[in-house]
């Protein structure tokens, strides 16, 4: 563990503490690139932490102080997303896989901040989860089966005899895994792919209703 302090962060609003954790990449060439804008005033952004491709993890803000990662967005029906998480960058422009060691670390750093924060591993999103439309991170290359068969992010549902649903169904049930954002149906579907079935395209199917199924993002 590497010290970046970042000038930009304030305090959790209303006594809020980490009940969530954020995932993003950075969309940078370099993480110096990465580290040079989260610690720059103009930009009023940051997170917590950034974990480079070769697993070195940077941290940026202490976990007790708000960082400015998530922006707007909800889930859950909770908004002020900043103040209930815990944001963690990713070393990857978004067009390339995520380097095992960088993964590696990942797993390390998360560990200790579920036990830290008491935080379950359905609470472990993406920064598309809460502001589906606005933002794609961590993106369709990011491994989100791994993490959940090591009990680090919360598992897709099971199979379940979806039959004559309809797109007000797929609602009903993506806001009950988590997906509260206010969007239309074409951008809540292409979130909830996003997360369970990326590279799927066209029209609403049976195939998406299944991980949003009895047991989606479960502990």
């Amino acid at each position: 563990m590497q010290w970046h302090p970042s000038p930009n962060f304030g305090p959790r609003k209303d006594g809020l503490t980490p009940t969530l954790v954020v995932l993003h990449y950075t969309a940078m060439h370099t993480a110096q690139a990465a580290i040079n804008r989260l610690c720059d005033p103009a930009a009023e952004v940051s997170a917590h932490y950034l974990i480079c491709r070769k697993g070195a993890v940077i941290q940026l803000i202490d976990e007790e102080h708000r960082a400015w990662h998530a922006g707007v967005g909800e889930w859950h029906g909770q908004t002020d997303i900043n103040s209930r998480s815990i944001g963690i960058e990713l070393d990857n422009g978004g067009d390339h896989p995520f380097a095992e060691p960088q993964m590696a670390a990942l797993e390390t750093l998360l560990r200790a901040i579920l036990d830290r924060w008491q935080i379950t591993p359905g609470n472990v999103i993406g920064h598309s989860d809460m502001a589906p439309g606005r933002k794609i991170d961590p993106g369709p290359g990011f491994d989100w089966a791994r993490l959940a068969r090591k009990g680090l992010a919360a598992r897709a549902g099971c199979d379940h005899d979806f039959k004559n649903l309809t797109a007000a169904d797929f609602r009903t049930l993506a806001r009950q895994a988590g997906f509260t954002a206010d969007v239309d149906d074409e951008t809540l579907l292409a979130a909830v792919r996003l997360r369970f079935r990326p590279g799927a395209t066209g029209p609403l199917t049976a195939q998406d209703f299944t991980p949003l199924g009895p047991k989606a993002l479960s502990p």
